[in-house]
């Protein structure tokens, strides 16, 4: 059977009209869409897919480490876990197995979600508790009331945290970095600023005028876990 009986002169026709039209349209989408996508050269064809690098994203490199560990967090219990695990994580690549020092190590722990408030030091806890506390789903399991300090800044908690007594400072003495999420942090400023009248942007930089020690800001936590791997670090989710 010819291809003429199969599709016969005027029906292609018809096709490669419509098909113009559409190619045109087309190229008119794409020409107008040009200036957004110009800035990004795009990769040889073949080549292996890249991530795009952002400046906002720098804080991650540190290029005398051999190795870069991120540990994300999403609530109160994790963060415990986090920070015992990140405790041992330093001390077992001292040991006689690996010999490394501390700085060896990139290790970052993301404070998101329901762990954010604690990214935040013990005035902000005195003064802004409720709104901590309840973002965190948390009270403070010595007092059985709203927290006035940052538990995981604080001795003497032991085994009624899942940290074990690690805490926070320790640990930036030995090198840890903490992201903070910034879209949490205006949710608990949120709610800061309804119970105290202040006002939001007031309260958000507050916030972030008293974080405890070696923390960075990050747009989302979520996203920095995203540009964490890009970077070469390897992510553990901890529940």
């Amino acid at each position: 059977m010819s291809d003429d009986t199969l599709h016969p002169p005027l029906a292609r026709r018809s096709f490669l009209s419509r098909f113009g039209a559409g190619a045109a349209a087309f190229g008119a989408v794409v020409g107008a869409g040009e200036l957004a996508t110009s800035a990004q050269t795009p990769a040889p064809a073949g080549a292996p897919w890249q991530p795009v690098r952002h400046a906002e994203d720098d804080w991650l490199d540190q290029p005398a480490a051999k190795h870069r560990f991120f540990l994300d967090t999403a609530s109160v219990n994790a963060l415990g876990h986090a920070i015992f695990w990140a405790n041992n994580y330093f001390s077992a690549s001292r040991s006689a197995a690996y010999g490394l020092a501390d700085t060896d190590s990139a290790l970052v722990i993301c404070v998101r979600h329901e762990s954010t408030p604690f990214a935040f030091n013990d005035a902000m806890w005195v003064k802004y508790g409720e709104a901590l506390a309840e973002h965190a789903l948390f009270t403070d399991p010595k007092t059985r009331q709203t927290p006035i300090v940052n538990v995981f800044q604080t001795d003497g908690y032991n085994t009624l945290l899942n940290n074990r007594g690690v805490t926070f400072d320790a640990l930036i003495k030995r090198g840890l970095r903490i992201a903070v999420c910034s879209l949490a942090t205006r949710g608990i400023a949120a709610a800061a600023a309804r119970k105290s009248g202040a006002k939001v942007d007031d309260v958000v930089k507050e916030l972030t005028d008293n974080r405890i020690g070696n923390t960075h800001m990050v747009p989302a936590g979520i996203v920095a876990v995203n540009r964490a791997q890009e970077r070469g670090y390897s992510v553990s989710s901890v529940i």
